[in-house]
């Protein structure tokens, strides 16, 4: 039967082509898209005549290729922050991020506890309930012509914050889940081996630049690329021998070489990949799902949505109105950064490849699904939102004061990549 193996490839490949094409039209994100085209095919899935929709055989491959789409999504996201740029960001941006990320981690923890989740899956649940969609967002962003809006600036400071936050947050839980340790001492060594592998990579990004642009003076973009991806696969590899997350290492190394004159270069060549392989992640996440299995977890979904939507619009109105933005602008920043996608997915499978209960992913699939599709709409509805809420609470409508707020000018570039 493996002779069919790449005739069942090349049609899940079909499948998800017209699957982006139709979100392209739709002008929607091709995430959520991706999810429900994995979840209506799989084992459930009939046989038409030669075309397979089970695929069985190539279930392992394509699991494979979602595993290269999350190293590629961690390493260019890596790419795109740097130690330098923490040091720039603004002092709205700290203060904005940290009310946003403390917010909705504490009441991700408040909503795991009270559904009656163990300890490690509130933790898991907590992150990924604290974790915005970077595509998501900057799609939006661009595509509803908002990149010189005065909030925007805030926006993508608090994506930058909660990237950071993400960092650190999968650090300290592949220690937590992968160390393989029972004791609490060993759980500390586990946490702390996590940490300092990280702290090292900060290391090497301040200090070891001059080095890595005599090593990546490549000429030629076949041997260029060779050598950065052959980085990626044995670093994650590595990593994971650590029992640090693979995805962490390629985060780690996209970090690195982000203080590299070869940045933009590497990033150029990155893009095709990333998205490629990207795609496949969430059509391989929405494959690995049974439809008819998500009952017990939909309506916890739904309250965890409702709980998202709500301290994301108050954590979006205390950072805005302390940068010294208006009501209206401020109100935009919560409904623009709602939407969810590959970064909690990415906090999911951690938890389930540390062994957690098998419920996170059915949860996930149901919350992202509903916030990759809601958040746009709602950053699209912000105007009639914030007049409903304006009538209520007779905001003021006066003028607000502008502030401008530092941050590197290649992260609006980067924003504007409409890619996944």
């Amino acid at each position: 039967m493996t002779n069919h193996l790449v005739f069942e490839v090349g049609t899940a490949l079909v499948l998800v082509a017209l699957t982006a094409v139709l979100a392209g039209k739709l002008k929607f994100s091709i995430i959520p898209f991706l999810i429900l085209l994995g979840m209506a095919v799989g084992p459930h899935a009939p046989q038409i005549g030669i075309i397979d929709l089970t695929f069985i055989e190539s279930s392992e491959i394509i699991e494979f290729f979602g595993r290269i789409g999350v190293l590629f999504l961690l390493f260019y996201l890596g790419l795109e922050f740097s130690v330098g740029k923490l040091v720039r960001s603004g002092r709205s941006i700290v203060i904005g991020g940290s009310i946003y990320v403390a917010l909705n981690f504490t009441l991700g923890l408040a909503y795991g506890f009270a559904t009656g989740f163990p300890i490690m899956e509130t933790l898991i649940i907590a992150g990924l309930l604290s974790v915005s969609s970077s595509a998501i967002v900057a799609k939006v962003l661009v595509d509803l012509k908002r990149t010189a809006n005065s909030e925007t600036e805030l926006i993508l400071g608090i994506i930058l914050f909660d990237d950071i936050f993400l960092a650190l947050f999968l650090s300290i839980m592949s220690g937590l889940l992968l160390g393989g340790s029972t004791t609490l001492g060993g759980t500390i060594l586990s946490v702390l081996i996590s940490l300092g592998y990280m702290l090292l990579f900060f290391v090497i990004a301040r200090k070891g630049a001059p080095i890595l642009n005599k090593l990546l003076n490549i000429k030629s973009n076949e041997i260029f690329i060779l050598v950065i991806f052959a980085s990626l696969f044995f670093i994650a590899g590595f990593s994971e021998k650590l029992h640090v997350a693979e995805a962490i290492g390629a985060l780690l190394l996209g970090l690195v070489f982000s203080e590299t004159e070869h940045r933009e270069r590497i990033e150029h060549l990155v893009i095709p990949f990333r998205d490629f392989f990207g795609a496949m992640f969430f059509f391989s996440f929405g494959l690995s799902i049974d439809p008819f299995s998500l009952g017990g977890a939909v309506w916890l979904a739904v309250g965890a949505v409702i709980l998202t939507i709500i301290s994301n619009f108050v954590a979006g109105m205390i950072s805005g109105r302390k940068a010294g933005l208006s009501y209206k602008a401020s109100s935009n920043i919560g409904l623009t950064i709602v939407s969810r996608g590959e970064f909690s997915i990415i906090v999911a499978n951690l938890g389930l490849a540390g062994g957690l209960l098998p419920i996170l992913k059915s949860f996930t699939a149901v919350y992202v699904l509903i916030l990759a599709i809601i958040g746009p709409l709602l950053t699209k509805e912000s105007k009639n939102i914030f007049l409903f809420f304006n009538n209520i609470f007779k905001w003021e409508k006066g003028k607000s004061t502008k502030k401008k707020i530092a941050i590197p000018a290649h992260q609006h570039e980067k924003k504007k990549s409409p890619g996944l």
